[in-house]
């Protein structure tokens, strides 16, 4: 997620960036319903002048952050456009603000705000550095560091054996202070696990390298988090670089084939709804 590193201009990401944009604005339209429009129009000799109001568009600060942002810079989002564009399609289906948590921060960041007005957005990155980088030029952002407690070299090790252990198991599973659990991410702010997530997009930490955290403790947490939901409906799952062979062993094991929408490139989009069985012995 983090592209940290500038690449040539793409003629493609003008596209991107107009395309995201008049979604974000056409969801933004939405939701906003003026109870009385005429009381903030005045009228002047029977004409009526025209604000963004009467057309339904209103633009957050973060919005137009955004589009400044990404008309001036030569640093494009990790994720394709079609990536892009499932999980803006589930943003705008919802209609309305959501629960959205992110794990990474980075240049995409102001983006998946922007697709979201008026909801709460959330930011999990393992770089304190980067997240002061990040959040200097975009103060607006809500990021929290997380620390993570596994290596990549340990993902199959991992697999095999949480199964063995009682506090990871599906009818025992939760995150908070669960040390014994080295899937569990057992200390994230408490707004994180205080908060009904609608969509969890998992795009970060790092999973390329053998020292690495990669991505196992992050996929199961947001299955676990996605499994406790007490609200009503499903929790929205993405998963990027599902090309990896981590990242697709986690997902069927804990997100569910059972569970998964669609997908496109190297993204993987899942419903998981809430569960009760208290009998399960697996996720899926």
């Amino acid at each position: 997620m983090k592209n940290r590193y500038p690449v040539p201009e793409r003629r493609w990401f003008v596209g991107l960036a107009v395309v995201a944009f008049i979604g974000a604005a056409l969801f933004l339209a939405s939701t906003i319903r003026p109870s009385d429009p005429t009381s903030l129009c005045p009228v002047s000799h029977g004409i009526r002048a025209r604000t963004r109001v009467d057309d339904g568009y209103n633009p957050t600060p973060t919005q137009l952050s955004a589009i400044l942002h990404y008309a001036t810079s030569r640093v494009v989002p990790q994720q394709s456009v079609s990536e892009i564009k499932i999980s803006l399609d589930v943003l705008k289906s919802l209609g309305r603000p959501s629960n959205f948590l992110v794990f990474g921060l980075g240049h995409d960041s102001l983006m998946w705000a922007s697709f979201n007005p008026g909801g709460t957005t959330v930011f999990l990155e393992e770089d304190p550095k980067w997240v002061h980088t990040v959040l200097k030029d975009a103060p607006g952002l809500r990021a929290h560091t997380v620390r993570y407690r596994t290596q990549l070299r340990q993902a199959k090790d991992l697999l095999l054996s949480y199964r063995s252990e009682a506090a990871c198991s599906p009818p025992n599973a939760f995150l908070r202070g669960n040390e014994a659990c080295k899937l569990a991410l057992d200390n994230l702010p408490d707004e994180v696990y205080e908060t009904e997530w609608d969509l969890i997009m998992i795009d970060a930490p790092k999973g390329y390298f053998a020292e690495a955290p990669g991505r196992m403790a992050a996929v199961y947490s947001a299955a676990v988090m996605a499994r406790n939901r007490k609200g009503s409906g499903a929790t929205h799952v993405f998963l990027h670089d599902v090309d990896r062979k981590v990242e697709k062993a986690y997902a069927e094991e804990f997100l569910c084939k059972k569970n998964y929408v669609n997908g496109v490139g190297r993204l993987w989009h899942f419903e998981v709804p809430p569960s009760n069985d208290t009998s399960a012995r697996r996720f899926c």
